[in-house]
């Protein structure tokens, strides 16, 4: 197999994922348990797509400048500051952590 045919079997099967949704029932997606199930999910994946790109370095574990910058990015929106402040401050934070050696 090659990768333009691999690339093509990956994209028949997305659009006929996504055609499949189109046929499940209303009443099974407007149920509280498949929405509550669907909330939590979106929430858990991005936590793990965070934790991914924040800690991973291929298949080690790195702590770098990226982890205060993290925390500091998740108080300020715990604080209810606006996005655009919020990666300011957490980029700020990993330039002067790498720019005085203190982190990689």
């Amino acid at each position: 197999m090659t990768l333009w045919s691999a690339i093509l079997l990956a994209a028949l099967i997305c659009v006929a994922l996504k055609a499949a949704g189109y046929l499940v029932p209303p009443q099974v997606l407007e149920a509280p348990r498949t929405a509550r199930i669907s909330d939590l999910l979106t929430v858990a994946l991005l936590a793990a797509l965070v934790a991914v790109q924040t800690l991973g370095d291929g298949q080690a574990i790195t702590v770098d400048a990226r982890v205060p910058a993290l925390l500091v990015a998740g108080g300020l929106l715990w604080l209810r500051q606006s996005f655009l402040v919020v990666v300011a401050a957490a980029a700020l934070v990993a330039a002067l952590l790498r720019l005085f050696g203190i982190a990689s």
